[in-house]
């Protein structure tokens, strides 16, 4: 049986890169976020083909995460990811995208808009990682993962604020993919204790976010656990052109508590309505 995680290859800034790319028209680039077992497609695999009927949804995996090339020796840091982030769009021969980022995509995505700031149109942070904060106990957890069922289920139950997304198959699903060849090598390489300089170095500087000129939207979960919605009222106050959305009884995974209405939402937004 085919494993839907895995889509396209191209080289992205040396990196082979596994992608989704679905649909066509203004592209949208989606960036995942950073939990054990993580990939494109179980981040956005329910927000990828509601917007693919209206733009052209593109999800990569990042270095280090999901099935893309893990290179011997490869630096995990923000500017590996940014090079993979911006060859990717110039493998594809794209000028200029929309962007998603979730949580650790989040701060690549802000990073990216910082960094190049013409070849990004709009920009969605959910979740964001990308400012400074004290580290939550959660994802001080998160990122300590070690694998087994037991740790992976109660990773799982912080995520989500509706435990019944939360279940034995989920738990089954995402710990099998914590423990693929590589997959947990590359996790604990990245984020090794203490995990609070990790939070800083994805952190942009605030006159840099201040300085930023796109339309952008700003979605937290109201009882987050990881990410703490404090996050997101400060993007919301330094960048000009934004607005926020906070989505209430909803925890980490606003694309997939609220997948029908965060799909809406970010559509609009990149609409123009």
């Amino acid at each position: 049986m085919s494993n839907p995680e895995i889509a396209n290859s191209i080289s992205a800034a040396g990196i082979v890169t596994n992608y989704h790319d679905v649909g066509a028209g203004q592209p949208v680039l989606f960036i995942h976020g950073s939990g054990p077992g993580v990939s494109a497609w179980a981040n956005w695999r329910l927000v990828l083909p509601e917007c693919a009927k209206h733009f052209r949804a593109i999800a990569p995996d990042m270095v280090g995460f999901g099935f893309s090339e893990r290179p011997p020796g490869i630096r995990y840091d923000m500017e590996t990811w940014l090079r993979q982030a911006v060859g990717l769009l110039d493998a594809l021969n794209i000028e200029q995208t929309d962007l998603v980022g979730n949580s650790f995509g989040g701060a690549l995505a802000l990073a990216l808009a910082i960094r190049y700031p013409e070849r990004v149109r709009r920009l969605v942070l959910m979740g964001s990682v990308g400012v400074p904060f004290e580290i939550t106990p959660t994802l001080d957890a998160v990122w300590g993962y070690t694998p087994s069922l037991d740790n992976m289920r109660r990773l799982l139950d912080v995520f989500a604020y509706d435990r019944s997304l939360v279940n034995e198959e989920l738990a089954q699903l995402r710990y099998a993919e914590s423990i693929r060849p590589g997959f947990q090598e590359s996790f604990a390489a990245i984020f090794p204790a203490p995990r609070q300089r990790w939070v800083d170095a994805m952190a942009s500087r605030i006159e840099e976010i201040k300085a930023l000129p796109h339309e952008t939207l700003v979605i937290h979960g109201r009882e987050d656990q990881v990410i703490p919605l404090s996050n997101s009222l400060t993007l919301a106050n330094l960048i000009s052109r934004s607005q926020l959305h906070v989505f209430g009884r909803c925890g980490h995974w606003t694309q997939i508590e609220h997948a029908a209405r965060f799909t809406r939402l970010v559509t609009d937004f990149l609409i123009g309505q």
